[in-house]
């Protein structure tokens, strides 16, 4: 099993209510229902005030590494991706559990 995470920190200028923003968080909604390889999915806005802290958090489980290529490159989380891509930047810890 593989465990992705990815941070997201919102770009100058770009709050979590702006549009795009509550676009690229709708986007995450439901992706878990049209990409089977993912066994689990978690998504939402940080609440911690701390410094250090990123915006928004994603928290996923797929099986392995071909189920994780096929997550990366499936047409609703590669439009989704982009969305975020726009807005802000981003980590990404894959670890095997």
């Amino acid at each position: 099993m593989i465990r992705h995470l990815v941070l997201f920190k919102l770009n100058e200028g770009i709050s979590k209510d702006d549009e795009r923003a509550l676009a690229a968080h709708k986007a995450f909604e439901g992706l878990d229902q049209q990409i089977p390889e993912l066994l689990e999915w978690q998504h939402g806005w940080n609440v911690s005030p701390r410094e250090v802290a990123y915006d928004y958090a994603l928290n996923s489980l797929v099986a392995d590494q071909n189920a994780l290529q096929a997550y990366a490159t499936h047409p609703d989380h590669v439009a989704a991706a982009h969305q975020w891509r726009e807005i802000a930047t981003l980590v990404v810890a894959d670890f095997e559990v």
